[in-house]
Order: structure tokens, then sequence, then C-alpha cells
């Protein structure tokens, strides 16, 4: 496969996910302003934070409010990573690679960036929010479902399953880090009403608040969440399952090429050193800088695998 054709591919899909991502975002910090009003400013600057996106928004000299957070990330075509800009760069490189997809996803990433167009064509009220960014989630997981159903398992959907699995535990890692550090307004709070209730909305925030409470049923503790969000394999958000199915698909990749890469051994350390267990001595280590040597190796595997297979965009 041409390495432009493969990096269309991988950033089509790193940029869906990032905008299934980013509502997810939008979401948790809408339910935390309206539960702790006194803290908003606070809360969506942690938002912005975990976006990646505050360095940005600070240069525009707007005031921390929910309005004006919420329109620059899901509409603003300043902001590089707005849900909008996201979608229509995750359509362009589907156009790119068109010959390389079947009619079906393709005909969902147009609709998605078509639907996401109509409805954020003007700001977006409070009242409106929840049914847009359910909106969002549903033309992402459309065009999922698309792809999980009638893609070709050869290695242009492996270059894409990277793109999606790379962007997911980016964003799972950010979350539980700003969690853990910008979220709680106080170490005196770990524990509390106040701390369980913020930990309850990142559950649900990557989908997983019932899942978890399946598995460790009524009991809220950082710990627990941590761990469920790190290491526990059968969680589709998780840090461990996502660098497996990164394993997996750079494996594919391997044989289907015929030669081992450097990406390979990367994601094989990532998995086996970072994400080996268990949950304490993480925590005894720093979870802050646990999270943050995880995002560094993972951005590393992200651009090793632009060089080994010469990814041209």
């Amino acid at each position: 496969m041409l390495g432009k054709t493969a990096g269309s591919l991988f950033w089509m899909a790193r940029y869906l996910e990032r905008s299934e991502n980013n509502a997810r975002l939008i979401d948790a910090g809408f339910r935390i302003a309206l539960t702790r009003s006194s803290t908003a400013r606070a809360e969506w600057k942690s938002i912005l934070v975990t976006a990646g996106s505050n360095q940005a928004y600070a240069a525009t000299g707007q005031e921390y409010s929910s309005a004006k957070v919420v329109d620059f990330m899901l509409r603003d075509t300043h902001n590089p990573s707005s849900i909008l800009s996201v979608v229509k760069q995750a359509r362009d490189n589907a156009r790119t690679a068109r010959t390389y997809l079947t009619r079906e996803v393709w005909e969902a990433v147009n609709t998605s960036w078509m639907t996401l167009g109509s409805l954020l064509k003007r700001q977006v009220r409070d009242d409106d929010l929840p049914d847009v960014l359910s909106a969002i989630r549903q033309q992402s997981a459309q065009v999922r479902g698309a792809f999980s159903g009638t893609m070709l398992r050869n290695d242009g959907y492996n270059f894409a399953r990277l793109g999606t699995f790379l962007e997911r535990a980016d964003n799972t890692a950010r979350i539980l880090d700003v969690k853990y550090y910008l979220l709680l307004p106080s170490v005196a709070h770990i524990g509390t009403s106040i701390d369980n209730v913020q930990w309850e909305t990142i559950l649900r925030s990557v989908s997983a608040h019932r899942a978890y409470h399946w598995l460790y049923g009524t009991e809220i503790s950082a710990l627990k969440i941590a761990e469920f969000l790190i290491l526990y394999k059968q969680m589709p958000r998780s840090l461990a399952f996502c660098a497996q199915k990164m394993q997996d698909n750079i494996g594919w990749l391997q044989r289907g090429y015929g030669e081992e890469t450097e990406a390979g051994h990367l994601v094989e350390a990532l998995h086996q050193k970072k994400l080996a267990g268990p949950i304490q001595a993480i925590f005894d280590g720093g979870l802050h800088e646990y999270i943050t040597d995880f995002l560094r190796a993972n951005a590393a595997l992200a651009q090793q695998i632009e060089r080994d297979y010469r990814f041209v965009v």
C-alpha cells in the first residue's frame, strides 16, 4: 500500500476517534459544572487541558465559561481540535483514500460530516447540548459499524485500527491524569462524596459506568477505577486493551509485509513494561508520572509507525 493511502486511513481513524472523545469530554465537563457551579471555571479549564487545547483557547482571551468553551470545542474553525475541524479532516483523509474504502464506510464518513455541519451551523444552547453530543457519538458509532462490517481485514484495515487505538489510549490516559491532578480541588477531598461524583463522571465519559459496577459492585475508589481504566483488558477503552489491539494490528502488518519494524518493538515494550501492573505499584510510583510516561511512549509509537510505513499525508 502507498504511504499516502496508509497515512490517510491512519489519520482518518484518529480524527474520527478524536471527535467522539472530545464529545465525551464536553459531556463530562458539562455534568461536573452542573454539580459544582462554584468551580465551573476550573472544571472547563481542566477539560481544555485534557483535550490539549488550553493554550489555543487562552490565546483567544475568552473567559472559561460553559458557553465559550463548549463553542470553542464544538465548532470553532480556528481550533484545529474542534469537533467540526477534526470531522472535516477525517472526511478529507477518507476522500484521499476513497478507493480503498467500501462504499458503506465512505458514505458513513461523508454523512457524519454533513450531519454535524448542519448541527453545528450555529452556537449550541445548553438545553440542546446533550442531544448534540449524543448525535456526535451516534455518527461515530455508525462509521465504526460500517467499517467493522464491510472492510477487508487487510493492511488498510490494520492502519485504520492503529489510528483508532492510539487516539483512544491517549484520550483515556489524559482523562485519568486530569481527574487525579486537576479536577480534584484538594487532597482533603479524596474519598469524599465530591471525589466520588467526579470519578463517576469520568466513568460515564468513557462509557464505563455500568461495566465498572458489574465488575466492582458499588465501591467507588481511585485505585479500582484506575485499575479498570489502565489494566483491565476486557474494557474497550482501557490502556491495556488499546495496547493489545495495537500489538495485534502491528503484528498483522509485520507478517503481511514480511519484516519486523521498530514500531513492533515499541508496542511490545509498551504492552509488557507499562501495562503489567499491579495497580498499587503504579500508584506507589505516582499516577501522574506513570501517565506522563505512557503518553510519551504512545506518542513515540505513533511517530515510529509513520516512519516505518513512510506515511505522506
